[in-house]
This record gives structure tokens, C-alpha cells and sequence, in this order.
């Protein structure tokens, strides 16, 4: 007699492109749908196109167009919304998500999941205090954490989580899709640059403040005005969209760069572009576990990451890519002249492709996530997954 499906509520402050709800997509689309059922619920809006990517899947998603400013006057509405989906798991991801926390336990929720994905610019610009008081009001409401990286483990314990209840587990990467570019991989539509003729330096990600693009532009400016041997050959691609799409391109316009960057914002087609890339950037000002960042590993790009949150530990502390100060623009074109001029096979990108294979197989990811959202009293972690096949091995292209 087989168990009951598991319902999974994912609760998002909004379902667009980013690293976070590209995680709760690969849940959806991997988790064995003998043993689960999805509900998103997006407390803002929904975004078409990135909806697109849960086609076929049979998810309900609801969008509930919040409002500027507090949540309180959603309590009602989600507990409404909780007590007729009746979940065996709330999945909330960061703080806009925790603080419903205590609306899925009044609404019997059995087993509450929190993610922290990483900060925001608040926390950035001086209020973590507050952050972590309201992180604390909300704990025992939460049942158990996911911590994506060391760091954010650290960040649960901070507030007052228990050891037991904080899992440490990082977001994984499909190495079948991400994979390194072979000679007869086209170029994505619309790509302006030309391989062997050009070197490509190439970020991917929400082009906001917390992510720092500006930084990269900062440098690409400081290295192709440089001279340096080499930099006739340098090019810019920026690959997202948000608000600072506009200073970016007026900023590469100002220092008459626009015919050497493309900018076609947010694309779908992410694995085939990082496959024109011949080096991946990730200036961000934060992060957890970069999913972008796993993914050029994968690719098995050259790598530049700023030294902030879980950047180090992804890299292996710089065995598979290379860490530089954040903020600065410096260092950071610095290194890129550096592996712009190397040339030959680039051993931190080898290296970079083991350790995907061996820290961040999504099949493993997938599979851990199972087993803790089956741990409710309605599921038996033990017998359900019995009734799966084991994960197939990662391999590497």
C-alpha cells in the first residue's frame, strides 16, 4: 500500500528569476511526484515567463499582490489559504516568507521548513540587529532550518536555532544541463561576440544593488582602458535585468564601451549562454550558495568571485576559482588581465568541475530535501523513499 502524496506549499515573497526560486522550481520538477504534490504561493506576483519553467508539473500557484509595506493584513488571507490546501510542509524561503511562520503554525501546519538564501540591502546597510530580533521572534514557529551554506548555518545559530534542527544543505546544480562547451555548441541567439576572436568576461544574475554589477562594469572600464596586452580582445556580457539595467548600460555608454557589451536582460537560455562565456564574474555585495556561481562551475569557466558569505567555501577557498575584496574594482580588473592573458586550460576551473560533481550533484540535494520534508507525522521518510529508485550518478561532459 503506498503512502500518501506529501503536499509541499512553497511560500516566496515573489516567483521571478533568481537563485531562490530557481531552487524551489528544481524541487518541484525533481521531487518524485508519486510522493509529492506542490502549492506555490507568492506573496507579490508571478512572473509569466519564469512560470513557464514549472509547465507540465500540475503546481497551483497563487499570487496574493501584496501591498508596500508590513504583511499583517495578509495573516488573515494566508490562514484562509492554509487551512483549505491543508499542507503536510510550509517551505518559506528568506525573511518576507518567515514571517508567516506563525500563521502556518496556527493553522496546523505540521512541519515548517525555513530557507535563508542569503541577506538583502537592509541587513547590509546596518540593520542585521533587527533582522536577527525578528529572526528570533519568529523561531519557534519554525520547525526546521535549511542552511544553504556554512555561513548561513552560522547566521541560524546566531539566532538561537538548535544544532539538530539546522540542515546543511547547499543548492545543487543539474551537471547534465550545465555543462562545459564542446566545438559544435552554437551560440545562443542574439550573442554578438565571436569565439577564439574574443574573450569573454560574463556575469549572470538580478542586476540590483545587492548584487553589485556595477562593480564589474567599474573594472571592465578600468582593464580596457588600461591598454594592457590584451584587452582589444576583452568583452562584457550581462546577463539579467532589474533596476539598475538602465545605469549599466548608460554607464558603458558614457565611457564609449556600448559596441563592446551586450546586455540582452533576462534570458532563458542560461546554460547555453554561459557555454559563450570564457570567464564568469560574481561581484555580489552577499551571497549564500551562489546557484549562478555553481552553475559556471559546471561549465567549467574561469571564475572571479567577491569575498563575501558563502563565495569561499563554493570555491573551496579559491582551489576552483579565484576570491577578490568586495568592492573592489581594482583587484577585481587585476585578475581578470591576469586570466585574460594566461591562457592554456585554467586548472581552477578543473577543479571547480570535481568539486560540483562531488559537493552539489542535484541529485543529492533533491534527495536530502526529500527525506527532511517527508520527516512529518503524516510521512514515513523510511517507506516512501524505499518505493524510489536510487538517484542516477552525476556525470560530467
Amino acid at each position: 500500500m503506498h503512502a500518501p502524496q506529501c503536499h509541499v506549499t512553497h511560500l516566496v515573497y515573489r516567483l521571478a528569476t533568481g537563485g531562490m526560486e530557481n531552487v524551489v522550481v528544481q524541487l518541484i520538477r525533481h521531487l518524485p511526484r508519486t510522493s509529492f504534490r506542490h502549492t506555490v504561493i507568492a506573496l507579490c506576483d508571478i512572473d509569466p515567463e519564469f512560470s513557464r519553467r514549472l509547465d507540465g508539473t500540475d503546481v497551483e500557484l497563487i499570487a496574493l499582490n501584496k501591498p508596500p509595506g508590513q504583511p499583517y493584513a495578509l495573516y488573515p488571507t494566508v490562514y484562509r489559504l492554509l487551512r483549505r490546501l491543508r499542507p503536510d510542509v510550509l517551505h518559506s524561503c528568506n525573511l518576507a516568507a518567515l514571517e508567516f511562520a506563525p500563521v502556518a503554525a496556527l493553522a496546523r501546519v505540521p512541519l515548517r521548513v525555513h530557507v535563508e538564501h542569503g541577506l538583502d540591502m537592509h541587513e547590509i546597510n546596518g540593520k542585521s540587529a533587527r533582522y536577527r530580533m525578528l529572526r528570533r521572534l519568529y523561531r519557534p514557529f519554525v520547525s526546521q532550518y535549511v542552511a544553504v551554506s556554512e555561513d548561513q548555518a552560522r547566521q541560524c545559530a546566531q539566532v538561537g536555532a538548535a544544532a539538530e534542527r539546522v540542515h546543511l544543505i547547499p543548492n545543487g546544480v543539474d551537471t547534465r544541463v550545465f555543462r562545459p562547451r564542446t566545438s559544435d555548441d552554437p551560440l545562443p541567439v542574439g550573442f554578438p561576440f565571436q569565439r577564439e576572436r574574443h574573450w569573454v568576461v560574463g556575469t549572470v544574475g538580478r542586476q540590483a544593488d545587492i548584487k553589485n554589477p556595477l562593480l564589474l562594469v567599474d573594472a571592465f572600464v578600468q582593464l580596457v582602458h588600461s591598454g594592457a596586452p590584451g584587452t582589444d580582445r576583452l568583452r562584457l556580457a550581462m546577463v539579467g535585468d532589474g533596476p539598475l539595467h538602465s545605469q549599466i548600460a548608460q554607464r558603458l555608454h558614457n565611457e564609449g564601451l556600448s559596441e563592446r557589451a551586450w546586455l540582452p536582460g533576462a534570458r532563458s537560455d542560461i546554460a547555453d549562454i554561459l557555454r559563450a562565456f570564457d570567464c564568469f564574474v560574481l561581484p555580489s555585495l552577499s551571497e549564500a550558495t551562489s546557484c549562478a556561481l555553481q552553475e559556471a562551475m559546471a561549465t567549467g569557466l574561469a571564475i572571479v568571485a567577491t569575498h563575501v558569505g558563502g563565495n569561499a567555501d563554493v570555491l573551496d577557498q579559491g582551489r576552483c576559482g579565484s576570491l577578490v575584496p568586495s568592492g573592489d574594482a581594482t583587484a577585481l580588473a587585476a585578475e581578470l588581465q591576469r586570466l585574460c592573458a594566461s591562457g592554456g586550460p585554467n586548472a581552477g576551473a578543473q577543479e571547480a568541475l570535481i568539486s560540483v560533481r562531488r559537493r552539489y550533484s542535484l541529485e543529492t540535494v533533491i534527495q536530502r530535501y526529500g527525506n527532511l520534508f517527508l520527516n512529518t507525522p503524516a510521512h514515513s521518510t523510511r517507506d516512501v523513499l524505499a518505493q524510489q529508485p536510487a538517484p542516477p550518478q552525476d556525470t560530467l561532459h
